[in-house]
């Protein structure tokens, strides 16, 4: 079973999102928070494998909750929840280390592939949020002439000197990666078990200082494998 942490201030979200989470047979709610601030004790309390996570909340808003959370070691994936995208809330709740970037009024079908997507270790983003970063990544915010601050390195130099230290499999995992690839997908592509796609993973976000694959996709476009 996959179990889900709900984090939002509305209960009436907070309600919608569990019964449609209980459609699925390999879905569990095990707890819920209404604020940033509870998150790290119902984390500890129920080890969660995703926390679904609203960013607007009245006391800890769920960008701070993400970068805490993440900082933590074997933390949980999370996936930032909202009703609305923004250039600014894409790039933050990346930066902090979120896997994923969801629009409440995505379909229910969708919410809980998310979900799936984001337990076995591939990134999230509603078509809107991935516009809009893609964007954001190659021409800044609106009213500024550079590209905005990301969460792989902004220099093309730093990051090849980053891909660089990766060995030749590990840089074939990322590039794979970077055009969107999925595990299952990079494993039939260069012919290795999804196990061991993994296990690159998990040697790429290493070495690299990274939180997820996400990052490890920016960081590619942005050395110019993308």
């Amino acid at each position: 079973m996959i179990q889900v942490l709900l984090v939002d201030d509305d209960a009436l979200v907070r309600a919608g999102l569990r019964m449609m989470l209980a459609s699925a047979d390999d879905i569990e709610v095990v707890g819920e928070a209404t604020d940033g601030g509870e998150v790290e004790t119902l984390v500890d309390q129920h080890t969660p494998d995703i926390v679904l996570m609203d960013i607007r909340m009245p006391t800890v808003d769920g960008l701070e909750a993400t970068r805490r959370l993440r900082a933590r070691p074997r933390a949980p994936e999370i996936v930032v929840l909202t009703t609305f995208v923004s250039d600014d809330y894409v790039l933050r709740a990346l930066q902090a280390g979120a896997a994923g970037f969801l629009l409440k009024h995505t379909h229910p079908d969708r919410i809980i592939d998310a979900v799936r997507r984001a337990a076995a270790g591939e990134p999230v983003m509603s078509p809107e949020a991935l516009g809009r970063l893609i964007g954001t990544v190659r021409t800044g915010p609106p009213g500024t002439s550079a590209p905005a601050p990301a969460p792989a390195p902004a220099r093309e130099g730093e990051a090849q000197r980053l891909l660089g230290l990766l060995g030749d499999r590990e840089l074939e995992v990322a590039v794979a990666i970077g055009q969107g690839k999925t595990n299952a997908e990079i494993s039939s592509d260069l012919y290795m078990s999804v196990p061991t796609v993994k296990s690159h993973v998990s040697h790429i976000l290493a070495k690299l200082g990274l939180n997820n694959r996400v990052q490890i996709a920016l960081l590619v476009y942005r050395s110019g494998r993308g």
